[in-house]
């Protein structure tokens, strides 16, 4: 039987997209000094760096392959989208950005980066964040995990006579997947009254009201939580499908005789339950301020009748909790601080809080997620537990890139 003359054509030009310019490659090794399994690592490479290797490579044209040759899915972020390049270098890109599943006593990995003829497949998406104007200035983002999404202006002041609710918080609130393909537009299309209710998906079950939600943050005096309103401005940055970075900036606010602003950097990573969260405090009568981070007390839906689970780590820098629910599955939460600043922990009447110090724009980074019992993954507090414990011992020891032209 003759193959198809589509079909032939179709094979054809796949292979002219994979085939690999010979001389045009680069190595990449990975290491890092840990035992322990290291799922979905994210890479990331600074362009410069690939492009001094090689010459005139461009984003779409380019291959990632590991040591078993497997094409891996990749990503090149665009810090200057409106930059001229008439030598079409690529003189816009930041970084490019790939991730590896280092098993348990994997310590060292090598990759190939290399010029391909055609042009590279679309890979799916795995990380996403949007700002959602039809939902009164929400701005929600997600991963293949688990999804979120914070307040806006609009939702702190809606217009007169709308009938919409009035919710001053910057706390974070938490969407509940079941399933790995991104959910936030399909949720936002199904309105309101459907993502309070488990349709096969997952659902919104977290409260957040004024609390800090999972991850919101304020200034500590010592007895009192002083708080941000809603978020003012949100910057996209980049968007899968590996790793999606967006910011949040919020307006000034008095925190005890100190005028505080913030910035929010999110870096959310395919495969990953908690985002990094890098917050850069400005100040007024102060250099340094002491924040808390914060899990909300009362996260549940009424009726659920909630056993909370609260285990405290110094250690780590870490605080997580174990939601029993009569109907709604289990809920792992958690915020780590990197060490460096972590300053201990504390409660006010909402929020149980861990503590750090921040210094007038310097970035204070820490993790912050969720895990669901629905979802598969995570269905005792034990295994939350072990899962938050890795998440922080990788924060300390994050992997090293070296580059090395063939």
């Amino acid at each position: 039987m003759k193959t198809p003359r589509v079909f032939t054509a179709f094979l054809a030009g796949l292979a002219a997209a994979t085939t690999v310019l010979a001389a045009d490659k680069v190595t990449l090794t990975v290491s890092h000094d840990l035992s322990i399994a290291r799922p979905a690592e994210t890479i990331t490479v600074p362009w410069s760096k690939i492009a001094e290797a090689l010459p005139g490579a461009l984003l779409q044209k380019i291959q990632v392959t590991d040591a078993a040759g497997r094409v891996l899915p990749y990503q090149v972020t665009n810090v200057a989208p409106q930059a001229k390049d008439p030598k079409g270098v690529g003189i816009a890109y930041g970084e490019l950005i790939f991730q590896h599943d280092f098993a348990a006593g994997e310590q060292s990995a090598t990759f190939t980066v290399e010029k391909i003829e055609g042009v590279a497949p679309v890979f799916p998406s795995k990380a996403f964040a949007r700002y959602v104007p039809e939902r009164l200035d929400d701005f929600g983002w997600e991963n293949d995990k688990i999804g979120h999404r914070t307040y806006g202006p609009a939702l702190a002041a809606p217009a007169e006579g709308s009938g919409k609710e009035v919710l001053v918080t910057s706390g974070l609130d938490i969407w509940c997947k079941r399933v790995p393909y991104l959910i936030v537009d399909r949720w936002y299309n199904k309105g309101h009254d459907h993502y309070h209710k488990d349709e096969g998906e997952g659902m919104d079950m977290y409260n957040v009201g004024p609390s800090r939600g999972c991850g919101g943050t304020g200034v500590w005096d010592g007895k009192q939580l002083h708080v941000s309103r809603n978020y003012k401005t949100w910057k996209v940055i980049a968007n899968g499908p590996v790793r999606a970075i967006f910011e949040l900036t919020y307006d000034t606010w008095m925190a005890n005789g100190v005028m505080v602003s913030e910035t929010k950097r999110f870096t959310v990573d395919a495969g990953h339950n908690l985002d990094l969260i890098e917050s850069t405090f400005a100040m007024t009568n102060a250099k340094q301020v002491t924040i808390g981070i914060g899990l909300n007390k009362t996260p549940t839906d009424k009726g659920q009748d909630p056993q909370i689970v609260t285990t405290p780590t110094a250690d780590d820098g870490s605080l997580t909790q174990w939601v029993t629910q009569k109907s709604n599955g289990d809920l792992g939460t958690a915020v780590v601080v990197d060490k460096a600043a972590f300053g201990g922990f504390a409660e006010d009447d909402r929020n149980q809080l861990v503590l750090a110090k921040a210094t007038a724009g310097q970035p204070l980074r820490y993790l912050a997620g969720a895990g669901w019992s629905k979802a598969g993954e995570f269905t005792s507090a034990q295994q939350w537990n072990a899962y938050v414990a890795a998440c922080a011992a990788r924060l300390r020891s994050p992997v090293k890139v070296t580059v090395a032209a063939n």
